[in-house]
């Protein structure tokens, strides 16, 4: 078996130059000498036989071979640190934090349902819940910062179940301008009002609208375009199971459209590292399985191929 020549010390040092911008920066960093620092990159160079960074006033940048030693380098520290911490967690039983990203579709009771069951079996398991909207969840389970996620979309590397289909309808308040039409509404007719939309979490925001329309509201929240709906401002597509009340005491009301009146988007339940996933993370995800299936009979489904935008 050949080992590596390489520590992962050595490999932590480059990053620090790298990030640093600077031998000097990295030191102050890692809080060492900067010859210490220099000494690393250098043996790490000459051990590989390349040359990582090519200096340049008091700015060491870095070469085409460089970059992708710094590339490799951040996955290799990213897997022993997650190594480390799922070693951690299996030592002592139950985690003792599960971080979780929920796309703001899933139904908050349920979850909400799910984390108090599991805070009866483990009580000293700490949750932290994000809630987010699109790219903001795939970007959580690349960038390592959670350990569970529910989302419309799987990002490349990762695998997911398909945990619930969410049936989406076109809604305004009953005395919009779009229900005194009297007659099955167009793409056309929707353009010509406001469209609520919720923004996007992620960094690289897709903010772009399902419907080229002339007027749109582009909010952070579904609470907030809810809310706007249900006060005249515009017509959104929401998930039935977030507008029921809404529709019950008239706030809301299906819009009569030609086609696309209703729409489908699934969620899957996706675990960050499944080989590594603890205990504590396994029961939260068999428990949702679980309410979905008493509660939602019939909405754990295969793949769907109509997707919309919340």
């Amino acid at each position: 078996m050949n080992y590596p020549r390489i520590s992962l010390e050595q490999w932590r040092t480059l990053i620090a130059v790298v990030d640093a911008g600077s031998y000097a920066q990295a030191a102050l960093m890692l809080n060492k000498s900067q010859s210490s620092v220099t000494y690393a990159v250098q043996k790490l160079e000459s051990v590989l036989g390349i040359k990582a960074f090519e200096v340049r006033g008091r700015k060491a940048e870095l070469t085409a071979t460089g970059r992708l030693l710094y590339r490799r380098a951040q996955v290799l520290l990213s897997e022993a640190s997650g190594l480390e911490q799922a070693a951690s967690a299996l030592s002592a039983g139950w985690e003792a934090e599960i971080r979780i990203a929920m796309e703001i579709l899933f139904p908050n009771d349920i979850m909400l349902q799910a984390l108090a069951q599991l805070g009866s079996e483990s009580p000293h398991t700490r949750i932290e819940l994000m809630e987010s909207v699109l790219g903001g969840t795939s970007e959580a389970l690349l960038q390592g910062r959670v350990d569970l996620a529910i989302s419309p979309r799987i990002p490349t590397g990762f695998l997911g179940d398909a945990l619930m289909s969410l049936r989406f309808i076109a809604v305004a308040h009953p005395d919009h301008a779009l229900h005194q039409l009297g007659r099955e509404l167009t793409r056309e007719d929707l353009r010509a009002h406001r469209h609520l939309l919720v923004r996007d979490s992620g960094i690289k925001r897709d903010t772009s609208p399902s419907l080229e329309a002339s007027q749109r509201w582009t909010v952070s929240t579904l609470a907030t375009s809810i809310e706007a709906a249900c006060l005249g401002h515009g017509f959104a597509w929401f998930p039935e199971i977030k507008i029921r009340p809404m529709l019950n005491d008239g706030r809301l009301k299906p819009l009569p459209l030609a086609e696309g009146s209703e729409l489908f988007l699934t969620l899957y339940l996706i675990y960050a590292a499944p080989d590594l996933a603890g205990p504590g993370t396994r029961r939260l995800g068999a428990l949702l399985k679980e309410l979905i299936q008493a509660q939602c009979t019939g909405s754990v489904v295969g793949n769907v191929n109509q997707n919309v935008e919340p």
